[in-house]
């Protein structure tokens, strides 16, 4: 059963507006563009926390996201959802790395599957999920935003501007 969602707030950012969404104790939603989810629409402080971490991000001058997430989804997506957060800020995995971190390594289509339906894009780094020659394929939110945050995330490891 999903968690109801308590409020979410639209916020400018360099890749246009997004909306995030909170549960009262974590981040369960981000998208890109004005959405609407069932709550109250309102900033709080946690939705500003987030979209602070997500400005510092886009700046080149954060790699870890900090705010607590609480996506919703299958008990599959949960752990490819995990597998993503541990590939490090600026380098990528091919979706069969990513399927044999989850300990099904032929499962490459249902890790495509749990990026497609990840709820919080770039807290959670489905960008940097690759096909297996190294190609940009499958994000759900456009190849042009997914190049944007891996171009951004390589500049930053080379320029040194980690956190």
């Amino acid at each position: 059963m999903a968690s109801s969602l308590e409020t979410f707030f639209v916020y400018p950012t360099p890749l246009g507006r997004i909306t995030l969404a909170s549960d009262g104790k974590a981040l369960t939603h981000m998208a890109f563009g004005v959405q609407q989810f069932p709550g109250t629409y309102t900033a709080t402080a946690l939705t500003n926390r987030a979209s602070t971490e997500i400005q510092e991000y886009l700046a080149g001058k954060r790699t870890v996201f900090d705010i607590p997430l609480n996506p919703y989804g299958t008990q599959y997506q949960q752990k490819v959802w995990r597998a993503l957060c541990s590939i490090p800020y600026g380098e990528t995995r091919s979706y069969k790395e990513v399927a044999r971190m989850t300990g099904k390594p032929n499962a490459m289509r249902a890790v495509g599957m749990a990026n497609n339906k990840n709820p919080l894009p770039v807290f959670i780094p489905c960008h940097r999920v690759i096909g297996a020659r190294g190609d940009l394929v499958g994000y759900a939110y456009g190849l042009k935003i997914k190049q944007f945050l891996l171009d951004l995330e390589k500049k930053a490891t080379k320029n040194g501007h980690l956190r």
